[in-house]
């Protein structure tokens, strides 16, 4: 069985604000309470403190002194008693009280000469009163007391008044709070609410939906933390698309780079089943054959080297090299294919310069990005510089060529994505992956490649690894 959270934040609330309620009344009572008593006793000290000096005063009229004390404050209901040494009572309107009781603990404090403010008496007089007894001293010696007596019944019905006051206000205060609570209730399962519909249209396969965020709560936090899960779902999720994409493309793209040698050597090896082809031509058939299978084994070995990088499977041995050797190396097996493109390449490196790379992995990227370079020049130059700094060595392969847009340079480090030219111009047996291997390479250098290219006036490529 559910409970609601509604339910739960009002059941909260309610129990909360009841119990809050009934400590504050009850103290707030009880304060009153004693206030009012405290009120009385000082009320009635005052007097008696009147009554008292009046009676040090030699004076005959000393019986209607009492007398007139005692008509004037009965009227507001107080009486006035005076006792001697022994506890007889001396003084009291109508005779009502023969004798005082007093207590030992009492006749100490009398005897002491201090005054004894009851607030509540309950067993002493035929009803509850509030008293003050006060000693009377004549030449430092306790010749009796006096005793102003209060009933608490008035006290109690102005009690009565102010407790019921406060019980209409408990409960207005509470019936307030209640709709406040009601309210804020209302407004926090809301805003809960609607982070439930959205997760239930992410569950559906919906990432563009998004719900209102504040830093006031922790409500507003949950809502920021559920924008950003769902913007990285949907991050993720055209990041699935594109690898999709680029898994069908890369599909698309080996079966196209497959299909056309492989129905090559199919006709040649029909063509000669078949006698179609002249003897003087078998020879030229078997030459295609033969280059036809080194572009399929050249393509597979692309891939599998790709794959083995991609997947940090290769293993690099660096080295310190000089990079003038280096570039000589890539001059001299290069050389033959830009000429055929009347090109040249130029190396140019001061003796000294360094780099610290894995051999083999350096001149494969050097001949992949040598390589693109004489594809897309003709009849200009190819230059290959480098230098080495304290921290870095810097290497550059620049060319004459046709140059790129701006947009291309963000897409040539995707696999295949030459392909269609490779296709067509590229007589080297490029497949568009080339560049993929060397940005792996230079990252598993823990170098940097960037590449600077303008339509019609050449491409720079710019390699920095760390000595």
């Amino acid at each position: 069985m559910k409970f609601r959270y509604l339910y739960q934040l009002l059941l909260s609330h309610t129990s909360v604000l009841i119990i809050a309620f009934m400590i504050l009344g009850l103290l707030f009572s009880q304060y009153v309470e004693n206030l009012v008593y405290e009120n009385k006793v000082t009320e009635l000290r005052s007097y008696g403190e009147k009554i008292l000096s009046d009676l040090e005063r030699p004076s005959p009229r000393r019986p209607l002194y009492l007398e007139e004390y005692s008509n004037l404050l009965h009227a507001r209901n107080i009486d006035v008693i005076t006792f001697n040494r022994q506890g007889e009572v001396s003084f009291s309107r109508g005779g009502v009280y023969p004798r005082i009781e007093l207590s030992k603990e009492e006749w100490q404090k009398i005897e002491r000469g201090e005054t004894v403010p009851l607030k509540k008496d309950f067993g002493r007089f035929d009803q509850a009163v509030s008293l003050v007894i006060m000693p009377r001293i004549i030449n430092d010696q306790l010749a009796g007391g006096l005793i102003l007596i209060s009933p608490i019944s008035g006290s109690r019905e102005m009690l009565s008044e102010i407790n019921r006051y406060l019980l209409y206000i408990v409960l207005l205060s509470l019936a307030i709070s209640l709709l406040i609570s009601l309210f804020l209730s209302k407004l926090h399962v809301k805003r809960i609410q609607r982070i439930r519909d959205a997760t239930s249209r992410v569950s559906s396969g919906h990432y563009d939906v998004r719900v209102p965020s504040s830093n006031f709560d922790e409500i507003g936090d949950l809502a920021e933390d559920f924008n950003e899960m769902v913007t990285k779902l949907q991050a993720s999720k055209e990041e699935i698309d594109s690898l999709e994409n680029r898994r069908r493309q890369f599909m698309a793209d080996v079966s196209h780079e497959l299909r056309t040698p492989l129905t090559t050597i199919r006709g040649v090896i029909e063509g000669i089943r078949n006698d179609m082809i002249p003897e003087e031509q078998k020879e030229k058939s078997f030459g295609l054959v033969s280059e036809e299978t080194r572009r399929l084994i050249r393509l597979v070995n692309e891939n599998l080297d790709y794959e083995k990088i991609r997947s940090n499977q290769v293993a690099i041995t660096k080295v310190t090299l000089p990079l003038l050797d280096i570039f000589e190396v890539i001059k001299e097996q290069l050389d033959l294919q830009a000429e055929e493109k009347g090109n040249e390449i130029r190396v140019v490196a001061d003796s000294g310069a360094t780099v610290h790379a894995d051999y083999d992995r350096l001149i494969q990227i050097l001949i992949n990005i040598t390589k693109n370079s004489i594809q897309f020049t003709s009849g200009g130059t190819i230059t290959l510089r480098g230098s080495s700094t304290g921290s870095e060595s810097i290497i550059e392969i620049e060319d004459t060529g046709i140059g790129m847009d701006p947009e291309e340079i963000q897409s040539i480090w995707r696999r295949f994505y030459k392909a269609d030219l490779s296709r067509t111009n590229n007589p080297y047996g490029e497949f568009g992956i080339g560049l993929s291997i060397v940005k792996q390479l230079v990252l598993m250098h823990e170098g940097t490649i960037d590449v600077f290219s303008e339509k019609g006036k050449g491409t720079k490529f710019v390699i920095r690894l760390p000595l």
